[in-house]
């Protein structure tokens, strides 16, 4: 298939498949759940499994049609072990959270007997940006779940950014690893070390076909004019696919940034679970909420 440069392409590419995931929505009481639920399941991406209290769903559950089925739970914590169970037992394809809190929600998740989170998985965070100005989408990790990644969490965040990519159509992905300089520091930026064993590891072919590259700052990782302005070869040549953040500080200040100041549409799922699970934002949009089930679609 050829790369999915926009989330118009993307949602194309979904109707063209003709074949619907299982969405367990937890708790979907809230008119952005419902928006995006109903969105998806116009476009035919979905089957959706609406599970939690009927009366507090309302009268919305009557517009979902007969791709959409209401699975009873009494309150909230019942309602993401039930989603939970669903998709142990290869009953959903996805899970989306709704109108809880987002505690409760992983608390289920990670359950070490019932949960979701196989043995030696990492929980992560990707976003997906469609940015203007940028002539592609752009993935990136993390901005919403690991503080401090460890050298194996951060291989983890590799191997699930190039999973994703090539979910969508990259054959082969470039990773930028971001630091403030261009330079390996151990002392200052300890991590910068670990970014070398990172491109090594790639540049022997750990982690099929790839390009990571860094440390780079922001500018030299997506734009090819800074990069040769500051004159720096990278084999990224200013067209990363991915970035990798040092922490979640960083992460986080990016994403709230690109929203905030460009408007940028994104797209997020939690990695490392059975199945991807759909972890929106209360401040995100309906159209945002809508693209982040599609993502999960096609992991």
């Amino acid at each position: 298939m050829d790369a999915i440069q926009n989330f118009t392409e993307m949602i194309s590419h979904l109707q063209g498949r003709s074949q619907r995931k299982r969405v367990a929505v937890v708790c979907p009481y809230d008119e952005g759940t419902q928006g995006a639920v109903l969105k998806a399941l116009e476009n035919e991406m979905i089957d959706a499994l609406l599970v939690g209290e009927r009366e507090k769903m309302g009268n919305a559950f009557d517009a979902f049609g007969q791709h959409a089925t209401y699975v009873e739970a009494a309150n909230a914590d019942e309602a993401a072990l039930q989603a939970v169970t669903l998709c142990r037992e290869g009953r959903a394809d996805v899970m989306m959270k709704g109108l809880l809190n987002t505690d409760d929600l992983l608390r289920a998740i990670l359950n070490k007997e019932t949960g979701l989170l196989p043995k030696g998985r990492v929980l992560t965070h990707v976003t997906c940006a469609q940015i203007p100005g940028y002539d592609k989408l752009l993935f990136v990790s993390d901005v919403a779940v690991i503080p401090y990644p460890t050298a194996q969490q951060r291989v983890e965040q590799l191997r699930y950014l190039l999973g994703m990519c090539r979910n969508m159509g990259i054959g082969r992905p470039r990773v930028g690893l971001i630091n403030c300089t261009e330079k390996v520091n151990a002392k200052h930026f300890p991590f910068t070390a670990e970014y070398k064993e990172l491109i090594a590891q790639a540049e022997a072919g750990e982690y099929g076909p790839c390009i990571v590259d860094g440390p780079l700052d922001l500018k030299t990782c997506l734009s090819a004019h800074a990069l040769h302005k500051k004159g720096i070869v990278s084999p990224l040549e200013g067209h990363a696919d991915a970035l990798i953040f040092p922490d979640i500080q960083a992460g986080n200040v990016f994403y709230k940034t690109i929203t905030l100041f460009t408007q940028a549409q994104t797209a997020a799922i939690l990695c490392g679970p059975q199945v991807p699970v759909v972890l929106p934002s209360r401040g995100d949009s309906v159209e945002n909420k809508f693209y982040s089930i599609a993502l999960a679609s096609l992991q």
